[in-house]
């Protein structure tokens, strides 16, 4: 399918931030960069900081120290709400759906930062709309109230309002929560058409590692707010790494023909029936 590019698209970076809740520190001195048609995925054990960091490039979490700013230079803390998102859009874990909306209301709801301030025109609303539908496979809920929709169905609602805002960069923070493994498999595949064809930039929190090493450019490992390790999936999807992180020996197989990644974490009960076998 065809999709109009969006605005210029501009990479985004955090350089040596540190994200806290009042007292309590828990991302320090950490650095991402966003480019422009690159998905990145940031991986780690609950509580490393993950989604935090994530809201943090899109100014929804303030930092202690260090700089958010676009490629172009300008701090994310200098833009007014509307320009920021025409530039940036986040869909988070935790939304609230306003009641009474229909799918397609929803949906067009992503469209407010391009609507004029007095006339409230905007021209692009209804082929974004429509594409944002398309891709997200929900054209036949369009009029469907969003409260009778199942968890999954309701993702790609929100999923489909962040892509109809039309922006260069796009952060998902745990897209394919609630979603069987076709909605899973198709939301990793639009984010790949969306930085493959259309040059924009993913960041996206995964706890899935072999989704993370299957979708992403490039993995940011974090472990109790450090980041520990950053580069190509299989520098960083390594036995050491992961079992260093979640706790647990994880086991890396690489595929010797295609180098596809997949990992194994093994358990007390995988161990014996591993060595029954051997």
């Amino acid at each position: 399918m065809t999709i109009s590019p969006p605005l210029p698209v501009d990479g985004l970076a955090a350089r040596g931030v540190d994200l806290a809740y009042g007292r309590d520190v828990v991302v320090r001195a950490a650095s991402i960069e966003l480019e422009c048609g690159v998905v990145t995925a940031l991986i780690g054990p609950n509580g490393s900081g993950k989604s935090t960091l994530l809201r943090a490039l899109a100014r929804l979490h303030l930092p202690q120290a260090g700089e958010i700013s676009f490629h172009d230079g300008t701090d994310v803390l200098s833009l007014d709400p509307r320009e920021l998102a025409r530039r940036v859009t986040l869909l988070a874990q935790s939304r609230s759906t306003p009641g009474g909306l229909s799918v397609r209301e929803l949906v067009e709801y992503g469209r407010h930062p391009h609507r004029a301030r007095w006339s409230g025109r905007d021209p692009g609303a209804e082929a974004a709309i429509a594409r944002a539908m398309t891709l997200t496979g929900i054209e036949a809920l369009a009029d469907r109230p969003v409260q009778a929709l199942s968890g999954g169905q309701a993702q790609r609602v929100w999923l489909a309002s962040c892509l109809a805002q039309d922006t260069g960069l796009l952060l998902l923070d745990e897209p394919t929560t609630f979603l069987d493994l076709r909605y899973q498999i198709e939301i990793l595949d639009v984010v790949r058409e969306l930085a493959d064809d259309h040059g924009i930039g993913v960041g996206l929190v995964l706890h899935d590692l072999d989704q993370a090493a299957a979708v992403a450019d490039r993995v940011l490992l974090l472990e109790g707010g450090t980041v520990t390790a950053d580069g190509p999936p299989h520098e960083v999807l390594t036995t050491e790494n992961l079992t260093r992180a979640y706790g647990i020996r994880v086991d890396v197989h690489v595929d010797p023909v295609d180098g596809r990644i997949s990992t194994r974490a093994v358990g007390r009960h995988n161990d014996v029936r591993s060595r029954a076998t051997a």
